[in-house]
C-alpha cells in the first residue's frame, strides 16, 4: 500500500482530488480493492480478507500518512461493521461482497444535527404503514454521503431504534454536501421525506450494533491520526535539518530541539495508544472500551498538537497555501471531531476506568 500511495496519492494528486465533487480518485479506489483493502475487515464468507483490527489499524496509519481521502472509513469499516453486527444474513450476502470488492460504496446515517453519536442523537423517524416502512427526518455529518450507493439508516420508531437500508438515489432522499474545513473530507446532510426503506432483520440490539461500528471506526481513525502525526513530525524534522538561519541549521537551536522532542513523545504515545486499542479489540479484552476511548482522545490531541507545532517550526512558509503542512492541520482538526470530540472520549475513558 505504501508504494501505491507514493506513486498515485502524492500531494499534487491529493490537491487535485480535493477540488472535485467526488473528492477521491476511482482508480486509486479500484487498486485498493484489488489489494483487498476495501474488504479488509469483511469475512471471507462474504468475499473479504477476513482480517481484524490490528491489520486495519496498520493500513490506516499508511492512509493517514498519505492523506488518503477514499471512502475507506465510511464504507469498508463503519458500514461493513454495522452490517456484520446487525446480522441480517440475507442482506449481508447481497451487500458485503460488493462492498468488499469496492463496487458498492455504503455509508451509515447514525446521528442528526446534534452530532452527538449516541442513541439520543438519532433524528430520523420510522413509521410503518400499509405499504411498508417509511423514513422521515434528517441525518447529518454522513461520511461520503454524496458518494454513497447504499444508505444504512438508524431511525427511531417510537422509543425503539431500528436499522434500514435503501438506495441513495431513492425518491424522497435529498443529499446536500456540507462545507468542510478539511477539503479532502466529504460529509453530507441527508433529508428523508417519507422515503420507502427496507428494514434490516437484525439479530442483535441496534444500539449495540451501532456501538460496535463506532468502536471499530474509532480504532481506524486513531490509526489514521497516528500515521498522520508521524508523517508530519518526520517532515518537520527533515526541514529543521536543512533550513539554515544565522549560519546554522535551525534543528541545532535548543528551542527547536525541545519542540521536536516533545512531539516525538506525542507521536510515539499516539501510535502506542492506537495499536493497543486495536489489540484490545482483536483479542476481546475486558479493557477494550477503556483502550479505545484512550486512543480516541490521545491520537486526536497528538495529531492536532503535532500539526500546530509543525507550523511554528516551519515558520512563515507553513502559512502559505502551497505548503503541505496546512493540509495535515485541516485533517487533524476535522478528524478530532468525527465520532465525538476529545472531551466526550475522555468522559467515556473515565467511566470505563470506574467500571
Amino acid at each position: 500500500m505504501q508504494r501505491l500511495m507514493r506513486a498515485q496519492n502524492t500531494e499534487a494528486h491529493v490537491r487535485d482530488m480535493m477540488e472535485t465533487d467526488r473528492g477521491y480518485d476511482p482508480e486509486v479506489w479500484k487498486q485498493l480493492a484489488e489489494m483487498g483493502i476495501t474488504g479488509l475487515v469483511i469475512s471471507d464468507d462474504y468475499g473479504g480478507s477476513g482480517v481484524g483490527p490490528l491489520e486495519l489499524e496498520a493500513v490506516m496509519e499508511e492512509a493517514g500518512s498519505a492523506l488518503l481521502s477514499v471512502p475507506l472509513l465510511a464504507s469498508s469499516v463503519v458500514a461493513a461493521e454495522l452490517l456484520r453486527a446487525l446480522g441480517d444474513r440475507g442482506l449481508n450476502k447481497r451487500l458485503l461482497p460488493e462492498i468488499a470488492v469496492g463496487n458498492t460504496v455504503a455509508t451509515a446515517v447514525l446521528t442528526g444535527d446534534s452530532g452527538c453519536w449516541t442513541p439520543a442523537g438519532v433524528s430520523v423517524r420510522a413509521e410503518e404503514g400499509g405499504q411498508g416502512w417509511r423514513l422521515s427526518g434528517r441525518g447529518n455529518y454522513v461520511l461520503h454521503g454524496q458518494n454513497a450507493d447504499v444508505l444504512l439508516v438508524v431511525a427511531a420508531a417510537g422509543d425503539v431504534r431500528m436499522a434500514f437500508q435503501l438506495d441513495a438515489q431513492a425518491p424522497g432522499v435529498n443529499i446536500s454536501p456540507l462545507p468542510t474545513f478539511d477539503r479532502t473530507l466529504r460529509l453530507a446532510c441527508i433529508d428523508f421525506d417519507a422515503v420507502a426503506a427496507e428494514r434490516i432483520n437484525h439479530t442483535g440490539n441496534v444500539d449495540e450494533a451501532v456501538q460496535s461500528a463506532l468502536t471499530l471506526g474509532l480504532v481506524a481513525l486513531a490509526g489514521e491520526q497516528a500515521g498522520g502525526a508521524q508523517k508530519v513530525l518526520e517532515d518537520t524534522v527533515e526541514y529543521a535539518k536543512t533550513r539554515v538561519q544565522f549560519g546554522r541549521a535551525i534543528g541545532s537551536f535548543q528551542a527547536i530541539k525541545h519542540m521536536a522532542a516533545e512531539l516525538l513523545v506525542e507521536t510515539e504515545s499516539a501510535v502506542s495508544a492506537a495499536r493497543n486499542a486495536a489489540a484490545a479489540l482483536a483479542e476481546g479484552r475486558a479493557d477494550v472500551q477503556e483502550a479505545v476511548s484512550l486512543a480516541a482522545f490521545a491520537c486526536a490531541d497528538a495529531y492536532v498538537k503535532t500539526t500546530a507545532d509543525s507550523v511554528q517550526m516551519h515558520g512563515g512558509i507553513a502559512f502559505t497555501w502551497e505548503h503541505p503542512t496546512h493540509l495535515y492541520v485541516r485533517r487533524a482538526r476535522a478528524d478530532a471531531q468525527l465520532f465525538g470530540d476529545s472531551r466526550q472520549h475522555r468522559e467515556k475513558y473515565l467511566q470505563a476506568l470506574g467500571a
